[in-house]
Formats: structure tokens, C-alpha cells, sequence
């Protein structure tokens, strides 16, 4: 019992951790996709937590809003989006170089992966899954709005 206990707030530990080296995701970010104008939102970590808004606007349609958090538990590191009040499903973390945080689902069709990465001082996310059984993909370069 005080076995399991110690692995438990070893691998919380850990997933802190993890959670703390994506300070570079943090800042508010604007970016283009298909005539969609997206803007995004992270605070930075606090204490293995992190969370964003993503607002998504396509012109003649209603304003798209998704709430994220990124949160460390005895499992890893989790990845949770909302939108309009549905949750989409926790993805995990994967193991990847600084830099990079890959989150993937295998029971979503799509978004199966949800990749962020450093492009130099801008931000980049990928959406990778499958869409009608075909292999489907979507990119967002953001520019840093603010810090």
C-alpha cells in the first residue's frame, strides 16, 4: 500500500514536471486557417496545470470557443479540450524532444493527435486523424499577440 502510494506521488512528480517545460506554449496567438481567423490563449504552468482558450471565427458564422487544459496526473500528462460544453475526450502525452508536445486519443476518429511545436518564435499546431476513412490533416501557424 505505501508502495503504490510512493509510485503515485513519484509519477504526479513527474507529470509536474512535464507540465512545467511547456512554458513555451504560454502567450496569446493569432493564426489563419481555410478563411478561419484563430486565436488562442495559454497561462503559463502553475504547478503541473495549464489551461487556454481557443476562439475560432469564420466570417458569416457564430465565434467557435474550446476550453483546454493540460493537467498532470498519476497517469501523465492530460490533455482536455471542450467545446460548447461537451468534453472531447482526455488525451495523453507522448514522449518527444523540448519543444514539441504530442497528445494523442486512439479512440478519436479525428483529432486522434494534437501536436504543438516551436516554429522559431512562433507557435504551430497539427491535427492528425482520420476523417470517411482517409488519413486527414490540418495545420495553424500562430504569431505571438502578446507575451
Amino acid at each position: 500500500m505505501i508502495l503504490a502510494a510512493l509510485a503515485a506521488a513519484t509519477a504526479l512528480t513527474t507529470a509536474k514536471a512535464e507540465v512545467a517545460k511547456l512554458t513555451w506554449m504560454a502567450g496569446v496567438w493569432t493564426g489563419q486557417s481555410g478563411g478561419t481567423t484563430v486565436q488562442l490563449t495559454w497561462l503559463p504552468p502553475l504547478d503541473g496545470a495549464m489551461a487556454a482558450v481557443n476562439q475560432a471565427a469564420v466570417p458569416g458564422k457564430a465565434v467557435r470557443v474550446e476550453f483546454i487544459t493540460i493537467t498532470a496526473d498519476d497517469e501523465g500528462v492530460a490533455f482536455t479540450p471542450v467545446m460548447a460544453a461537451a468534453k472531447l475526450g482526455v488525451y495523453r502525452k507522448q514522449p518527444g524532444p523540448d519543444g514539441e508536445a504530442v497528445f494523442e486519443n486512439p479512440q478519436n476518429a479525428f483529432p486522434r493527435r494534437v501536436i504543438y511545436r516551436r516554429c522559431g518564435a512562433d507557435l504551430c499546431t497539427r491535427l492528425e486523424g482520420e476523417m470517411n476513412g482517409k488519413p486527414t490533416a490540418s495545420e495553424i501557424h500562430y504569431i505571438r499577440l502578446t507575451p
